[in-house]
């Protein structure tokens, strides 16, 4: 019995699977019937679409689903199905139909298969403007990167086909297309098709005109927009408001801003922050002001920009008691400042020589005083060169939070490092660690470098040896800075054992190493052997730059050793290395001290043919040369001069 009811149940079922589903219900009248009652005959009536009031044919929703479902449920290529439903339809597919159907596609390149699919269907398919917008509208929010010239190509097809457009079509069009080229193309459609342009079309103008930042001719299409008795919204307002206060385009701005009001399109919150912003930045503080003031009358919430704006417009003119008192006020709403409104403060205060005023700022705002704020502020104001204001925040930070910031530790330790402060710079160095921050390589280096700068090198040796206990490891960096600081401090035998330490580690050499070498060797009197420097550098595959040969030059210079430095700079050509200013000015006072006063006239030639520009240096050596015994020209002194100044001639 159960086997027998499963049995029918799957006969059932593929007599349901196998059934066809016609595309058109019919209605038949029956006219007669046979004797028997086995055949019959049928008067079938044709199916009419049925019309609405003005005579358009309402479109089938139960075939839209039905050919929307097929197209988008479909596991395999559903066309081929789609058009045996769709040849059966009688009355065939609608246009109207057809572009409810494209709606509902939400996949550009089904849509647009199915869009050149519907003319095959029936010879009396035509697309029309409807059609043809529906699909514009779904290729402008498509991301595919042949979009454009897809939409261009059927513009292109709607010409051949002499199908005319409709305002619709335009506007979508000028909101897809943002280049002038292409809006000229739209406008050249509203007069061949002999279209009206509407509000929104203007709207859609205005618009484009913005994004393609020509505020222009934004602003002639509203004027034309105005003339016609249209107004923008508030959106459009706005944005084309920006775009003039931006291009400070002022008296087209304030124009703008009364038509808005007389147009009784009410100004909203971005409305007033961008007067605010133009007022301020043309220096009208009470106008600022009184927009701000407006803004809170009407209602208006205020945001973080919105109180932004209105500070930096009353720090640009400088009211720092109002600043504050605004910034009081804004905390006191509940609205969280953020970096930008503590550095419009700071600058504001620095350029004033308010910066006591910091304190009243923090403490009004201390409910929102996060690490990452006072790290914000120490950097700020390390970079403003506020050295001591930047440590005193700093020590407030490391009270307050047990967590510390490593860009601030690394912004302070810079800070304190070029203002001198190296005592400060050691002492936090040493202590980082307690905040749950390591130390890392530029932290180091960053101190070596002060300490080499002012010649503190018990401190350097020190601070050297902690690192090479403790860690982190030197890099390339450290070395070269050790070197250099030791030989400017003529510790030649230190800078030597830098060296070979350098070479001994992970780090190997460079360029810059040998340099620094070679300039304490040379400077120090030890010409010969950063002579042999120069050869061992040259040796392991590193060519000299301008900075070692200038460096060698020098050095052979000042020990009366003139033709070496000459072989040195004739090396230096034929290398291709070419000299700088600094090369030659060593080189220059080098021939005039020894009285080689025609070679320093070539060599002046040589600088000029060079395209190098002569610096107050090169100047002062051409002057001993003119006040010589042997005066053989004149040059005349170019103003203002600039240059790089150096220490070689001193």
């Amino acid at each position: 019995m159960n086997h027998h009811h499963q049995h029918r149940r799957h006969c059932h079922q593929l007599i349901t699977i196998n059934r066809r589903h016609y595309a058109t219900k019919y209605i038949a009248k029956i006219t007669s019937t046979s004797p028997t009652g086995r055949s019959l005959s049928a008067e079938v009536s044709l199916p009419t679409v049925p019309a609405d009031s003005r005579g358009y044919p309402i479109p089938r929703h139960q075939l839209i689903c039905k050919v929307t479902h097929i197209l988008t449920k479909s596991k395999s290529d559903p066309f081929p199905g789609l058009s045996d439903y769709i040849s059966a339809l009688s009355p065939t597919l609608t246009t109207a139909e057809a572009s409810l159907i494209l709606k509902s596609l939400n996949c550009p390149s089904l849509a647009l298969r199915f869009f050149h699919l519907c003319p095959s269907l029936s010879p009396n398919f035509r697309h029309d403007a409807f059609t043809y917008s529906r699909l514009f509208l779904i290729l402008s929010k498509s991301l595919r990167p042949d979009r454009f010239d897809t939409v261009r190509s059927l513009l292109e097809d709607m010409e051949r086909s002499g199908i005319r457009g409709n305002i619709s079509t335009v506007n979508i069009l000028i909101g897809f297309f943002g280049d002038t080229e292409d809006l000229d193309t739209c406008l050249r459609l509203v007069k061949k098709w002999e279209l009206k342009m509407n509000a929104y079309t203007y709207k859609c103008l205005v618009q484009a005109y913005l994004r393609s930042r020509d505020s222009g001719k934004a602003f002639s299409v509203y004027v034309e927009m105005k003339r016609k008795g249209y107004k923008l919204d508030v959106f459009a307002y706005n944005m084309l408001l920006n775009a003039l206060a931006k291009d400070e385009k002022v008296d087209q701005a304030y124009m703008v801003f009364e038509d808005m009001k007389r147009k009784h399109c009410d100004p909203d919150e971005y409305t007033y922050t961008i007067m605010i912003r133009l007022s301020g930045k043309l220096g009208r503080c009470d106008e600022s002001l009184k927009y701000f003031d407006e803004m809170i009358s009407k209602g208006c919430p205020l945001n973080l920009i919105a109180y932004n704006t209105m500070i930096l417009a009353l720090a640009n003119g400088r009211k720092v008691d109002k600043v504050i008192s605004l910034f009081c006020k804004m905390v006191e709403k509940g609205c969280r400042p953020n970096e930008f409104t503590y550095s419009v403060i700071l600058n504001v205060l620095a350029a004033e020589g308010r910066l006591n005023k910091l304190d009243e700022v923090i403490e009004a705002s201390k409910n929102y005083m996060s690490k990452s704020i006072y790290a914000y502020l120490v950097r700020t104001l390390s970079k403003l060169g506020h050295a001591s204001e930047a440590h005193r925040l700093f020590c407030n930070m490391w009270n307050f939070h047990d967590k510390g910031d490593k860009d601030a530790y690394a912004s302070m330790l810079d800070s304190l490092c070029s203002a001198g402060k190296t005592t400060e710079a050691l002492d936090l160095l040493s202590k980082i660690h307690e905040k749950g921050i390591n130390t890392d390589t530029i932290m180091y280096n960053t101190v070596f470098s002060a300490l080499g700068r002012l010649k503190q090198i018990s401190h350097l040796h020190d601070l050297y040896e902690k690192m090479k206990e403790h860690g982190p490891l030197p890099d390339i960096f450290t070395y070269n800075i050790l070197i250099s600081s030791f030989g400017r401090a003529g510790k030649v035998d230190e800078a030597i054992r830098i060296f070979d330490e350098l070479e001994k580690s992970d780090c190997k050499p460079d360029i810059v190493s040998y340099n620094s070498l070679i300039n304490c060797l040379g400077k120090n009197g030890n010409l010969d052997e950063a002579h042999i420097r120069f050869k061992e550098m040259q040796e392991k595959g590193l060519n000299p730059d301008v900075v070692t040969y200038s460096t060698l030059i020098e050095c052979f210079g000042k020990t009366d050793k003139v033709e070496m430095a000459c072989t040195l700079f004739n090396d230096m050509l034929a290398e291709g290395c070419y000299p700088n200013i600094v090369t030659y000015n060593i080189l220059l006072d080098c021939l005039e001290r020894s009285g080689r006063t025609a070679e320093a006239v070539d060599l002046y030639t040589k600088l000029k043919q060079q395209g190098l520009t002569p610096d107050s240096i090169t100047y002062a050596v051409l002057e001993r040369l003119q006040s010589g015994p042997q005066r053989k020209f004149k040059v005349r002194r170019q103003n203002p001069i600039t240059g790089w100044i150096v220490s070689p001639l001193r």
